[in-house]
Order: C-alpha cells, then sequence, then structure tokens
C-alpha cells in the first residue's frame, strides 16, 4: 500500500512539475515591463547575464554609444561596465547617436560569457572580437580586421568562441543609407583562445546575427538575418565540420539564444525587415535542434514596427533587445 501511495505521490509530482514548466516556459509571456536605460542612450542590441540558474547577476546589454552596461536593480538601473575602444571618452561619446562617432567610441554588438572564468566575449562592428574581465573597463582586443560582427557565444565544454561577420563590403553606417542592399559575404568563425587563432567555418552567408552554441556542445546554429536561414554546423560526430539546413524561410532571423530547456532556442524574428515591408513584426520563436517550432510570441504591441534582436530567456522570463529602442522588454507569464 505504501508503495502504491509513493507510486502515485511520485506521478503526481511529475505531473506538477510538467504543469508549471508548461506555465513558466510555454506560457506567453503577456506581462511586460521595461530596463529603462540612463537617459539619452539608446539601442539595447543584446543582453547576457553573468552565473549559472538563479544566482546571476544583469543583464549586461550593449548600447549605441560603445559601452557595455550592466542592470544593477530597480534603484540605481543600468550603471557602466565596460567599453571596447582605446580612444572612447565619456565627454565625447557618452549618449551619443552619432554613428560617425562610432570608429571612436565604439558599437558593441553582443555579449557572451564563460562562466567558470568569468570573462565577457564582445563583438565590436569597429574593433572586432574582444574579451574583459570580471571586473569590466577597457576590453581587449583579441581579433580584428573585421567589416561588421553582430554576434558571439562561448562552447562551455571546450572554451572555443564562436562569432558572425555579416559582410565584406559593407559597415553598421551603410545599412541606413538610401538603396543600401545586403549581400552574400558574411562568415562563420571560430577563435581559438589556446592558439589565439581565426578559422573561417562557413562563407558566402546572407546577413548577420548571433550564432548559439548548443547545451552538449555538439553544434553550433547559425542564422542568416537576410537569408532568412538558420542552418547547424557540426562540431563533432561523422558530420563533424559540415552544415546543413535547419530551417528556411524564417523572418529574418538574427540572434539566437538557449531557451531553459536543454536542446531548445529562442531566435529573434523580425519579419518585414528585409526586404523591407509596410509593417515590420517582432516576434520570438522557440524552435529544438531538431527544428520544429514549438511557440512564438508576439511582440509587436510594445515594440510596434521595430526590428529586434534579441530574445533571451532567464529564470523564466524573456529578456527583448532592439537597436530602435531606449530599453529592455521583459515578458513573463
Amino acid at each position: 500500500m505504501a508503495t502504491l501511495q509513493m507510486l502515485i505521490t511520485s506521478s503526481l509530482l511529475s505531473v506538477f512539475v510538467a504543469f508549471l514548466y508548461t506555465l513558466v516556459v510555454s506560457g506567453q509571456f503577456a506581462k511586460f515591463s521595461k530596463l529603462e536605460l540612463p537617459q539619452g542612450v539608446t539601442g539595447p542590441e543584446s543582453a547576457a547575464f553573468r552565473g549559472l540558474l538563479f544566482l546571476t547577476e544583469g543583464p549586461f546589454t550593449t548600447v549605441t554609444d560603445g559601452r557595455i552596461l550592466k542592470w544593477q536593480g530597480p534603484n540605481a538601473g543600468f550603471v557602466d561596465f565596460a567599453y571596447t575602444s582605446p580612444s572612447r571618452s565619456k565627454q565625447l561619446c557618452d549618449r551619443t547617436t552619432d554613428p560617425n562617432l562610432g570608429p571612436i567610441c565604439g558599437r558593441p554588438m553582443a555579449l557572451s560569457f564563460q562562466p567558470t572564468t568569468g570573462l565577457l566575449y564582445i563583438v565590436d562592428v569597429y574593433f572586432g572580437l574582444l574579451v574583459v574581465g570580471p571586473n569590466g573597463g577597457l576590453a581587449t582586443q583579441l581579433a580584428g580586421g573585421f567589416k561588421f560582427l553582430t554576434g558571439v557565444d562561448v562552447d562551455l565544454l571546450r572554451g572555443d568562441v564562436y562569432f558572425s561577420d555579416a559582410t565584406l563590403t559593407f559597415d553598421i553606417r551603410n545599412t541606413t543609407q538610401p538603396g543600401f542592399k545586403p549581400d552574400s559575404t558574411g562568415r562563420f568563425l571560430r577563435y581559438n583562445p589556446r592558439t589565439r587563432q581565426v578559422s573561417v567555418l562557413l562563407s558566402g552567408l546572407s546577413g548577420g546575427g548571433g550564432p548559439a552554441v548548443s547545451h552538449d556542445g555538439t553544434f553550433v546554429l547559425v542564422p542568416e538575418l537576410t537569408g532568412n536561414r538558420i542552418s547547424k554546423y557540426w562540431l563533432v560526430g561523422r558530420r563533424a565540420n559540415t552544415a546543413e539546413l535547419l530551417l528556411n524561410n524564417v523572418g529574418n532571423p538574427n540572434k539566437i539564444k538557449q531557451a531553459g530547456r536543454p536542446g531548445e532556442f529562442w531566435v529573434a524574428d523580425s519579419p518585414g525587415f528585409m526586404p523591407p515591408t509596410p509593417l515590420i513584426t517582432p516576434q520570438g520563436v522557440r524552435f529544438n535542434s531538431n527544428g520544429v517550432v514549438l511557440q512564438t510570441v508576439s511582440f509587436a504591441t510594445q515594440f510596434f514596427n521595430k526590428t529586434i534582436s534579441l530574445v533571451q530567456e532567464q529564470n523564466g522570463n524573456l529578456y527583448v533587445g532592439s537597436r530602435g529602442t531606449n530599453f529592455i522588454g521583459v515578458y513573463s507569464n
């Protein structure tokens, strides 16, 4: 009898846990709030959290004026953490939105922490791949000479750093010029911190975005923002060093991030962005490692007709970044 009761209790507990997971991860994230940037600061393109599980700090975010900011709670808000340009001055750069100051002030685009070391890897449009220590400050350049880096992710098992270069021919300032047309010269790259060498893994990609390493380190997902597709690049096994199409006809996929459940991911989509249509419809899409779409969450109300660059799940919430806002959106259930 006791054994039967234990089995029933165990079954009920399993159902309850599954129900909680459905509420937290698979809900529609109807509750919305904002993490406001400091006055005059815009463009939270990316976000990252330091630590594991519920013992995390952040989010840390990249902004238009060249800084990486850290969220210190509702009382302090966002404060300075790091920057990418050795020639940056706060007097000239803080709160600037002048794109022509980018080569002086920097423009970081994406972040990824190495939890065991506390190192923060950064890609910057003008200063390439960089890293900064746990205390922040001026980041150290690891690799330069790129035109338009857009995304980065660290392989937590091996320590390799994967990043995306949107193009060989233009930089971020060209994208807002009349008649701009993207090309297919993007690349997917790997930085080996042991040899300090950069390898080109894929070329001829259509647009940037941000790659995501799987939780078990077997593959990396690579988006093509203007190619409207996501590929899987294998790291191990008989298919190692080859790529296969995972999702096609995806609406301008930008940065990809691991979801709360192993084997699942979120991608920031902005259908209507490129080629341009009268209305952009920003949304987050959750999918699994087999390319099955599990959930779509619309952000059109709070990010009306704006592109989004990031959907980051953390502790049951979605953190949404956009180049066109002065806040990070937080969606919860």
